[in-house]
């Protein structure tokens, strides 16, 4: 029976499918597949295996399924064909299954057993991981301060590899940075003789700050690093051994001096992308020329492991505060307005700022007289169509939906993130919602269904805007006049209108055609709001 597979263009995730599962394919977390990008909609389309080849079904996502370019509902692709959700390409490859073993005819071996499949030609018992402190010797051996034994070379080779892939087996457990580096210091001082331990962290572009500094000569935090062997080991990006620190002519630094450095060690910890995350410093302060260079090149294979350690646990906590970030966010934001919001460490902060924003309305005219003449399930169902549409069109343009008040929808522009053209992106969007309304209308009306009118006011004005709630679920929303303002607009304005405020019709760049309105009076003010209605 044939197989496929889809591999995606880049080549970073692969999908492997059987006969027996339909795999969702989507943006959201619980999707068999996640794909977060923000052109992939939250449950974008199903892929399967069938006897012809895979059967591909878009799920009524916003920015299509393809095959090979074409936009498709319902599809079967074949060896070679790209499937692409949203702009997320894959390509279908046929896996050739592993052929079956021809069976063996014992007929001719009877007594005795028949001959083997394959020839064993050497077995080798695989040790499970157990404590570091089991592969540790009490003191180190020969002139290392490494506490690994080994009666030849080749077997304290064996030792010190086995004990650097206990290491990273023992370090990838952690996924906290900050456990994990005290998890790095921990194990320094168990496999090394040393007597202090520090890694600094490199922050911004230049800056070295101590993150975990300990001695084993005392209690406490360990004294400051050298910075004239730190910035060394940074900016040439060297493993720096000196034998006898005070008299090296490479280092003049004063701490060196004061802090009494005999021998030390300091390797960069270099990232995968080649950069620099920090560095790993250890010495001794009581004898010279106590390190050589089996101690550096083991210092040095550490600090890879150490390295691609903490690498993984950043990326692991980015990913978990961008789920809780997605997981509250994406109803309230455009999708890929959601996506930047999530890559922004200060994102799931609660508070706020105050700030200027546009502050859009769109009411439902006369909707309660007339649900009372509706059922339940129609008011549902309209809704629903009404608000799919009507927000569809908010995230088109970039705005962000506050909330639904009932049968009104406040959205916002400039919140949590600015834009040039906030202002004529709200005025794009207030226009398209009528625009999609009268559509809408039409259908309904040939489905004998009820037909809505809506009013829509806009407004511009400095609010306090912000996460209002937990850290595990967040509201995002304004309060302020500049609220309450597009609320009175909103309430003015007719079916079919669009009223807006001299500050937001000032804030555009791009106006449309508007007639001058009676000001109105608005509580709190003094004096009287002008107000404009835009002509369509």
């Amino acid at each position: 029976m044939t197989a496929f597979k889809l591999l995606s263009t880049t080549g970073d995730q692969t999908i492997d499918l059987t006969h027996a599962r339909t795999i969702v394919v989507g943006r959201a977390v619980t999707s068999d597949l996640p794909i977060y990008d923000p052109t992939v909609s939250r449950r974008h389309a199903e892929v399967s295996l069938i006897d012809s080849g895979v059967r591909v079904h878009d799920l009524g996502s916003s920015n299509g399924t393809f095959v090979n370019g074409t936009r498709i509902t319902d599809s079967v692709a074949v060896d070679g064909d790209v499937v692409t959700f949203g702009k997320v390409a894959f390509k279908v490859l046929e896996v050739t299954p592993p052929k079956a073993r021809p069976a063996v005819d014992t007929s001719g071996f009877a007594g005795r057993p028949p001959p083997p499949e394959a020839t064993i030609v050497r077995q080798v018992a695989v040790e499970e991981p157990g404590a570091l402190e089991d592969k540790v010797a009490a003191r180190p051996s020969g002139a290392s301060q490494l506490k690994v034994e080994g009666e030849s070379v080749d077997e304290r080779q064996a030792q010190k590899l086995s004990l650097l892939l206990d290491i990273s087996k023992e370090l990838s457990k952690q996924q906290d940075v900050n456990k994990l580096l005290e998890k790095v210091v921990d194990i320094t001082f168990k496999v090394m003789n040393v007597d202090r331990v520090s890694i600094l962290m490199l922050e911004g572009a230049e800056e070295l700050v101590p993150r975990v500094s300990l001695n084993r000569l005392a209690e406490g935090s360990g004294a400051r690093v050298p910075q004239s062997i730190a910035r060394r080991a940074v900016d040439e990006r060297l493993a720096i051994l000196t034998d006898n620190a005070a008299a090296d002519e490479r280092f003049k630094g004063k701490s060196i001096v004061m802090q009494s450095v005999r021998s030390a060690m300091c390797t960069p910890l270099m990232g995968s992308e080649g950069n620099v995350l920090g560095i790993i410093y250890v010495d001794n302060m009581t004898a010279t020329n106590s390190f050589g260079d089996e101690d550096l090149e083991f210092l040095i294979a550490f600090s890879g492991i150490a390295a691609v350690a903490i690498e993984n646990s950043r990326l692991t906590e980015q990913v978990q505060r961008e789920a809780v970030v997605l997981s509250n966010f994406q109803r309230y934001f455009a999708p890929d307005l959601a996506e930047e919001i999530a890559s922004q460490a200060e994102a799931v902060q609660l508070g706020g700022t105050k700030r200027p924003v546009v502050v859009f309305f769109s009411d439902i005219r006369d909707f309660t007289p007339m649900s009372e003449n509706m059922m339940p399930d129609e008011i549902a169902t309209l809704l629903t169509e009404y608000f799919t549409e009507m927000v569809e069109v908010v995230f088109e343009n970039g705005g962000t939906l506050d909330k639904f008040m009932g049968d009104a929808i406040m959205a916002l522009w400039g919140a949590p993130i600015t834009h040039a053209d906030d202002a004529d992106r709200a005025m794009r969007a207030a226009i398209a919602q009528q625009e999609t309304l009268a559509q809408m209308n039409e259908k309904w009306a040939e489905q004998g269904r009820q037909q809505v009118q809506i009013g829509i006011g806009i407004n511009f004005g400095e609010v306090f805007a912000g996460n209002i709630g937990s850290d595990r679920r967040l509201e995002y929303t304004v309060i302020g006049d500049a609220v309450n303002t597009a609320s009175r607009l909103c309430s003015q304005a007719g079916p079919g209108e669009i009223l807006i405020s001299e500050p937001f019709y000032q804030a555009l760049k791009q106006p449309p055609e508007v007639e001058a309105l009676e000001p109105i009076q608005l509580k709190g003010k003094a004096q009287a709001v002008p107000i404009y209605r835009v002509k369509r």
